[in-house]
């Protein structure tokens, strides 16, 4: 079956009138500040391409809540013990302020509760939605909030909606590449990883970069999984020294989850770094509170938090979505 035609855009109209997006936005809004020669070209760009107004888009823009919703949808466990999720909603709150415009928390960890979240979302009563990092658990409702053309703007892109909504992102993939470059130039030859959830945006391109460092050297054997809890880290140091094959440095997928492998090397009797070193990546609050302190990779969580807010300010204003990546940075501690 053939899939069905891309409807056209804001961006094709603007394409075909051969003026900018904001353009063909302020005239579909009824804005004055257009010119009559613009208005002309994007009327008849409209007609040529077949383009129809979003009613969604079309509400928020003639009566706009300034209000946004920061969705979860993940359990609220999850929410209390990772810190990377209040690093966010408290940035994206500043940055928010900074434009006059409000945020709504909304957890959506479940299928009742993700239910509720499209009903209010798609009710209008939200300009449009900041999106934290969201597992394949999250898809039904991302999937009908792009069906009812929401503005979103995501934290890491959730995988199978490239190109249907904006995200800005860390550089998941080089980040690791350096870490593990890093470890092999310190002289370990044998670095095992645990892995988040490979579900995940964030998990599945950390283990790319893992593998890509080590090209030919990688051995999957060191290979463990995870899901980016602290407990879950301790696990698997568990199982890679259960395994018996020899390593000397592990590079674990976020800061709680090496924490935990240093918990469970530490009470094995191996010491960190000196027989195993251990590296994270966030570089969040966890990170100072090990012992020794956590080499990580730094994730820029203030500048992703203004990106999102202004990418999503973009979008409701009739701009197309964009993915954004930013760069990270190697922090050295006593771990590694």
């Amino acid at each position: 079956m053939d899939p069905a035609p891309k409807r056209p855009t804001i961006r094709d109209v603007a394409t075909a009138a051969k003026v900018s997006s904001g353009t063909v936005s302020r005239v579909l809004n009824g804005k004055n500040w257009v010119s009559p020669e613009a208005r002309a070209a994007v009327d008849a760009a409209i007609k040529r391409t077949g383009y129809r107004v979003n009613p969604h888009a079309r509400n928020l823009a003639m009566s706009k809540s300034n209000t946004v919703a920061f969705l979860l949808t993940e359990t609220q466990q999850v929410l209390f013990e990772d810190p990377n999720f209040a690093r966010l909603v408290r940035g994206t709150s500043e940055a928010l302020a900074a434009r006059d415009m409000y945020s709504v928390l909304i957890m959506a960890g479940d299928a009742a509760e993700q239910d509720r979240a499209l009903a209010y979302i798609s009710a209008g009563h939200v300009d449009g939605v900041l999106l934290g990092f969201s597992s394949t658990a999250g898809e039904p409702l991302i999937e009908a909030l792009v069906q009812s053309h929401v503005p979103i703007v995501a934290c890491g892109l959730p995988t199978g909606f490239e190109g249907r909504l904006g995200s800005v992102s860390a550089d998941d993939r080089s980040g690791t590449v350096a870490m593990v470059r890093y470890l092999r130039d310190a002289g370990r030859k044998h670095i095992a990883t645990i892995t988040g959830p490979l579900d995940l945006y964030g998990g599945s391109s950390r283990l790319d970069g893992y593998r890509s460092a080590l090209g030919g050297e990688a051995d999957e054997r060191l290979v463990v999984h995870g899901d980016y809890s602290r407990a879950s880290g301790a696990r698997a140091a568990r199982e890679l020294l259960a395994r018996g094959i020899p390593f000397d440095a592990v590079f674990a997928g976020n800061d709680a989850m090496a924490a935990g492998a240093i918990d469970a090397l530490e009470a094995a009797g191996v010491d960190v770094p000196g027989q195993v070193a251990v590296a994270g990546f966030d570089d969040n609050v966890i990170a100072l509170q090990t012992d020794p302190q956590l080499t990580t990779v730094h994730q820029p969580f203030e500048r992703i938090s203004s990106e999102m807010v202004r990418l999503l300010t973009d979008i409701i204003g009739g701009e197309e979505p964009a993915n954004i990546t930013l760069p990270t940075s190697l922090v050295v501690r006593g771990s590694a």
